[in-house]
Formats: C-alpha cells, structure tokens, sequence
C-alpha cells in the first residue's frame, strides 16, 4: 500500500536566494508555459548577490597600502637622521674667542720672550778660537776663546778684535759642530771690532738679522749670547741700563765710545757675541765688562758696540 508524504503544515519563510529569484522571474502564465525564462533568472540572482558585499571590506586594502607607505617614509626619515644629518652650529661670538684664548693660555705654558730670542739667533751664533802655529806633531794650542755672529751668507762674522788679534789661526765652531778655519778680512781698531771669514759653511748656517738702535731705549730688554769662560752658547737676558756711554780698557790703552750699556750677564769668553733684542735682532757687539777689581768678572755693567759701527765694518747697513 502506498503512502501518501507527509509534510509539516507549518509555514517556512523562503530563502534569500528564492526570494530573489522570485523577485526576478517574470509573473503570469508566460512563465509557467515557458520553463526556459528560469536560467536567466539565476544570472541575476548572482549579480544581486555580488552587490551586497559591505563597502569598509573594499576600502580595507587601500588603508593597508597608505600605512605601509607611510611606515616606508618614516623610515627613509631615520636613515637619513643617523648618517649625516646635524644640528646647525651656533654662531661663534667674541666670548667664545676671549674663552678659548684664555684655556690655552692657561692649559699650556708658553716660552719666556728670552727663549723666543734665543731660539732666533742661536744658529747665527758661533765660537771663535784663537789657535797657535802646528808645533813638529801638527798639534795647536788654543790661546783664547770668544763669540761671534754670522752676518752674511758669504761667511762673515762679526767679533772683537781683542779675540782675534793675538791669534796666529783661527778657527770657528757653528751651532751644529761644524768647524772652519777662518781669516780676518777687516778690523776697526776704535770700535774694537772684526770682520773675520769662514772658509766653509754648514748647510743650514743662517745670518743674523741686524736692527738698527735708533729707537733703542733704556729699559729695554736684550739678551746677551756668548761663550763665557767657554761654556755655551749660553744666555743671559737683561735691559739696556743706559746709551752713548764711554768704557776704557784696563790697560788705558784704548777709549771706547757711543756704547750700549746692558746689565745681562757676561764674562770672559761673551767678548764678540750678539746683544739682541726680543724679536732676535742684534742691536749690538758684546765688547767690554765693568768692574772696578782685578778679577774681571761680571758684576752688573756690560758694553756692546752699537751694531751701526759693527755692520760698517762688514760693509752691510743694518735695518
């Protein structure tokens, strides 16, 4: 026996799928005697669906993009902070200057003016030795000891006459212990001044600079550079205690005139070596010490010959 479906007899609501495809299909009879009209329904059912996706899912993609970029920039930014990028510097002021000056001069213990003077002329200053003749060994005696100054490439240099005079040869020693025998090329006796000749120069011999003393003036501050008793070259610096002064030697035997007066040290031996002033230029001769004993040591006055006398023996004008 056959039975018949059951079916419950409550009411189901359609689908939204079968309520579309209702809205779509055609109404009346056409569409019942017309089976085919229903494929084309479905069609539109699809498109109908493919319209109802929520608009913020399209726009999520676009707002993933603008964060990547910017992420992107930023990074770009830092990069370019870390390699090269500064702050711009401050202006530099007159303090700034003033402060720095100060820190060196405070941090870091600058020469004395003596030892920049010395510096400047120790090259030029030599040792004058007066030798005897070669006895049957070619040995020599040295019978004195003095100073002077190189004045010109040639090889001039300027001492005492007392130095040389009693001296058969002669013999000076540069800075860098280079040795020459010299000649005595010029004299000015009044002056008690020479002009002898090395007849070989080191390399780096270097002349003195000459200064004229016509602006020279008591107070001043010199230096004297010599060979006292030998020892040096040795410096002793002083000021000019007085102008135009008059010195006689010892022995009566000669009047020296228009003399600087200095009270830096010198001795036996300083006889013939540069008086100079703090830039390092000769004003003067060392020539002749003060001492009312016998001893003839330095006890406060010394003479040099104004360099103007000294160059005219060497023919060489200071400036």
């Amino acid at each position: 026996m056959t039975k018949r479906a059951l079916y419950s007899s409550s009411a189901r609501p359609p689908s939204r799928a079968a309520a579309g495809t209702a809205r779509a299909a055609p109404a009346g009879p056409a569409a019942a005697l017309h089976p085919s009209a229903a494929p084309d329904a479905r069609p539109a059912s699809a498109d109908a669906a493919g319209s109802s996706v929520p608009a913020g899912a399209r726009r999520k993609p676009m707002r993933a993009w603008g964060f990547a970029l910017a992420a992107l920039v930023l990074a770009v930014m830092l990069a370019f902070a870390a390699q090269g990028w500064r702050p711009m510097p401050r202006p530099l002021t007159q303090k700034d200057i003033d402060q720095a000056v100060l820190h060196t001069l405070t941090t870091h213990v600058l020469p004395s003016p003596a030892a920049q003077a010395y510096e400047k002329i120790r090259r030029s200053v030599v040792r004058v030795r007066g030798l005897s003749v070669p006895d049957a060994k070619g040995e020599q005696k040295q019978l004195g000891v003095g100073t002077g100054v190189l004045v010109a490439d040639q090889g001039l240099v300027l001492t005492n006459l007392h130095v040389v005079v009693a001296a058969p040869r002669l013999e000076v020693v540069f800075e860098d212990g280079h040795t020459s025998v010299a000649d005595v090329v010029g004299t000015q006796p009044e002056h008690d001044l020479a002009v002898i000749k090395a007849r070989n120069l080191p390399d780096d011999a270097q002349p003195a600079t000459l200064r004229s003393t016509a602006d020279l003036a008591v107070g001043d501050q010199v230096v004297a550079v010599g060979f006292p008793f030998g020892i040096g070259p040795s410096a002793s610096a002083g000021v000019v205690s007085g102008l135009r002064r008059e010195f006689r030697s010892p022995e009566g035997e000669r009047l020296l005139t228009n003399l600087i007066q200095f009270d830096a040290a010198a001795n036996p031996g300083s006889s013939g070596g540069p008086l100079v002033t703090m830039d390092g230029e000769v004003v003067g001769i060392v020539t002749a010490i003060l001492n009312p004993t016998e001893h003839r040591v330095f006890v406060g006055i010394g003479f040099a010959v104004p360099i103007e006398n000294a160059a005219a023996a060497a023919g060489m004008p200071p400036h």
